[in-house]
């Protein structure tokens, strides 16, 4: 059986000091937002606003889901 490599991340993290952006990449990490962040979550451009005290959560959250 071969696997394909995944070519891209399901998440972009950016680190903006105050703020974290979090920013689904694809169709199954727009899915996980979804589900498990609030509706009413700040945005910013296509991203998601994060507080940094809550991000690391958020990643391991997603990673636990089989997402990157």
């Amino acid at each position: 059986m071969t696997v394909t490599p995944k070519l891209i991340a399901d998440f972009a993290v950016q680190n903006h000091g105050s703020i974290c952006l979090l920013v689904p990449q694809t169709a199954e990490a727009h899915e996980w937002v979804e589900a498990h962040l609030p509706a009413d979550a700040q945005t910013w451009g296509t991203g998601i606003a994060v507080e940094p005290r809550y991000i690391v959560d958020i990643v391991e959250g997603f990673t636990s889901d089989g997402l990157s």
